[in-house]
């Protein structure tokens, strides 16, 4: 495919794949503008349960924001404010999905590269990726969001040192510090994605949703349960997949979890 960003299906998993890999998969505008149609896409999916976010060609997750263009998108304020806020919905987009999303991650993963596998709720590396936000080698700031983001995964001196030194973080090193979940061979990487991804598309939807929610809720601060969530808790325990799970339990199988949002 030509396309900078496409969306395929595999059975229960949505792949959102970063296609420009001459360049190292760096994002053009059209391709941070083009996330949220494909995260509202996965949304109106009732059977698309995973999203797994990916580099093509294997050499790189993405190399930040294209660099090419920023004489077009930051020529006047007004362009600046719509190339910058294209960045941030394309992000927030991947926050806001209701499906676990997993970032597949080989090679470089720089600047906003590492913003859309921090958006992720996963992050999968191979062995050789590298990790880098670089805005204080080009005189910008990162945005509140994603670096609040950093800063849960990292904390805060760690976040400081990626956001005031600019350096390469070796996939060890981002594995020992929370950066990323998992690291693997290379040639791992795709068959432990996708063996985590259907894990997680067959377990109960209606669980993964809920927690989702309710962890989001913890990491924003919250110590107590909106009415919502103490509902969604409690529905729980009357609904139809708690039903077949303690017979599948009981019956010594597998069970078939069929809750899809509706």
């Amino acid at each position: 495919m030509e396309q900078g960003i496409y969306l395929e299906r595999q059975g229960p998993i949505a792949r959102i794949v970063l296609n420009r890999p001459a360049k190292r998969n760096a994002m053009t505008a059209a391709m941070w503008q083009a996330i949220p149609a494909l995260c509202a896409e996965i949304a109106a999916d009732p059977e698309a349960l995973v999203v797994v976010l990916t580099g093509a060609g294997g050499k790189a997750f993405s190399a930040g924001a294209d660099i090419a263009e920023f004489p077009e998108v930051y020529e006047t304020p007004e362009s600046t404010r719509a190339y910058n806020e294209a960045v941030e919905a394309a992000q927030e987009a991947i926050v806001a999905l209701d499906r676990p999303t997993i970032a597949a991650i080989s090679g470089a993963c720089v600047g906003g590269g590492c913003g859309l596998a921090l958006a992720s709720d996963f992050r999968f590396a191979t062995e050789d990726a590298r990790f880098a936000i670089p805005p204080a080698t080009l005189g910008l700031a990162y945005s509140f969001n994603a670096t609040r983001r950093l800063v849960g995964k990292v904390g805060p001196s760690r976040a400081k040192d990626m956001l005031f030194s600019g350096r390469l973080i070796a996939a060890d090193e981002a594995l020992r510090i929370g950066l990323v979940d998992r690291v693997v061979a290379a040639e791992a990487l795709d068959q432990t994605v996708a063996a985590y991804a259907e894990r997680l598309a067959s377990v109960s939807q209606y669980t993964i949703r809920t927690m989702m929610r309710m962890v989001d809720a913890i990491t924003l601060g919250a110590d107590a349960p909106t009415p919502e969530l103490a509902e969604a808790w409690a529905a729980s325990f009357t609904g139809a997949d708690f039903a077949e799970g303690y017979r599948a339990f009981m019956e010594k199988r597998s069970p078939v979890f069929r809750w899809r949002g509706h």
